[in-house]
């Protein structure tokens, strides 16, 4: 292992850093008081700051690293590509080797019989896949006669980028302010947070019923034959690790088909393992037109991602491109070959360790383990599936009484877990997400919670004062 960064060039890197760099999803003038945190080496679930100390990775990231920080097997398959051919371009009838294999091996692995169907475009983010499923919304609709069909359904709470269009798509508000965002065309419908929005009383049945309902309601206000697509989470992530109902996802879907409204599953957070399937599609029984990945399809050590089309999507822009004479859309790195190579090692490595089953395996205890949370004082719910899991903080649990957002309660624990030696994130309504790499073990899923019951202490013992 690398020496860690001496303590004197360790103070250098934290004020040029902030000199320098805009951090994103950052209190920006909070940053420039306090240095950020240096990481300068991974090993395994673990990453090490410019002093020497070590931090659990409880959130793989940004969700992301779900091979963790070390595996040198996609160093290498990185580098072998950068030898042999470090960039091509699938433009104006080219295309290179790897684009064609690693298409080839996730239509193979796409969990629909329709997207099986289908096609792949790649891009660089999740928020470029969910960009161009935007894009194609438009322009499937145009070319089927349908011009009018154009608005697309989000949810509150959804998270989908930050691009113009999905950060529009996305029911964040921190998201528009000062954007002058959403956009026109984006409606918005409820949020599946039962402990949150469900009414007093009111069943998790009654509460999908209640939301299915009011998208319904919102078609026909809006009118059928405007609105072109729904897009959503399976598992909503920044919105606070959302896990919906059990029949939610049956009624909305009934209600898309019913009125041929496109249906866009977002995977960049739920695609290659983390529910405990390859595809929280799978989980959740969903039927999408197109399904957005990202993240874990290279565990995030290369930028990619990958936009499946279903095969009646494919079909109408095929034609209407004939007619144009061009599909007018692509990205000067669209299925570049070093994303494809370590994607497709990425992907090998999943299918030689097993590891789908590695999650359905520690995820009992990782979720029992989180649930030894649920009773304790300042504690309104604990939610998991798979190797994704949230503790939603309250000042009083028994009537779902959040804190004030003004006393920072979930941004206080988030720093404690540090001091631990433990990296989480704190969400709206002081929620505290966690989603640690896929190779993570049962022991070391003991150690990351021994670590946030140390954090929580903490913070308990920081309100009483």
């Amino acid at each position: 292992m690398n020496a860690p960064v001496s303590a004197p060039l360790a103070g250098e890197l934290a004020r040029k850093d902030v000199a320098n760099h805009f951090h994103p999803y950052t209190n920006l003038r909070a940053i420039e008081k306090d240095a950020p945190l240096i990481i300068v080496e991974g090993d395994g679930i673990e990453v090490i700051d410019d002093t020497g100390k070590r931090y659990i990775e409880g959130m793989a990231g940004l969700w992301c690293a779900s091979l963790g920080f070390s595996e040198k097997r996609l160093a290498e398959a990185a580098k072998r590509q950068m030898d042999k051919l470090p960039y091509y371009h699938s433009f104006s009838g080219k295309a290179h080797n790897v684009v064609a294999e690693v298409s080839e091996k996730l239509i193979s692995l796409a969990p629909t019989q329709a997207l099986r169907e289908g096609r792949m475009i790649f891009a660089n983010s999740g928020s470029e896949a969910n960009d161009t499923a935007f894009k194609l919304v438009h322009y499937y609709h145009n070319s089927i006669g349908k011009p009018q069909k154009k608005k697309i359904i989000s949810r509150v709470k959804g998270y989908h980028g930050v691009t113009v269009a999905t950060a529009s798509l996305s029911g964040i508000p921190a998201m528009h302010q000062h954007f002058d965002l959403p956009i026109d065309g984006v409606l918005r419908t409820g949020c599946p947070h039962l402990y949150q929005f469900a009414n007093e009383g009111e069943s998790s049945e009654e509460f999908a019923t209640r939301l299915a309902d009011e998208l319904e309601a919102l078609i026909q206000k809006e009118g059928a034959d405007t609105i072109g697509g729904f897009i959503a989470e399976p598992v909503q992530g920044a919105g606070g690790v959302i896990i919906p109902p059990p029949t939610y996802f049956a009624k909305i879907q009934a209600i898309l088909k019913k009125h041929e409204i496109l249906f866009i599953a977002d995977e960049v957070i739920t695609g290659f393992g983390r529910t405990g399937n390859l595809f929280g599609t799978q989980t959740y029984k969903l039927e999408p037109d197109m399904l957005t990945t990202a993240k874990m399809i290279t565990s995030a050590y290369v930028p990619f991602s990958a936009l499946y089309v279903s095969g009646k999507i494919y079909q109408a822009c095929a034609d209407a491109s004939a007619s144009v004479g061009v599909f007018g859309h692509g990205y000067t790195y669209s299925g570049h070959p070093l994303g494809c190579a370590v994607a497709l090692e990425t992907l090998k490595i999943y299918e030689e360790r097993n590891l789908v089953n590695h999650v359905r395996a520690v995820s009992p205890a990782f979720q029992k383990g989180l649930q030894q949370f649920a009773s304790h004082p300042i504690v309104g719910e604990v939610r998991s599936v798979g190797l994704i899991g949230a503790v939603e903080l309250a000042e009083n649990p028994k009537s779902r009484k959040p804190f004030d957002a003004q006393r920072g309660v979930g941004a206080y624990l988030v720093r404690r877990a540090q001091e631990h030696g433990l990296i989480l994130r704190a969400m709206g309504g002081d929620i505290i997400a966690f989603s640690p790499p896929l190779i993570i073990t049962e022991a070391e899923i003991a150690e990351m919670l021994t670590r946030f019951a140390l954090a929580l202490a903490d913070t308990q013992a920081w309100l009483r004062r």
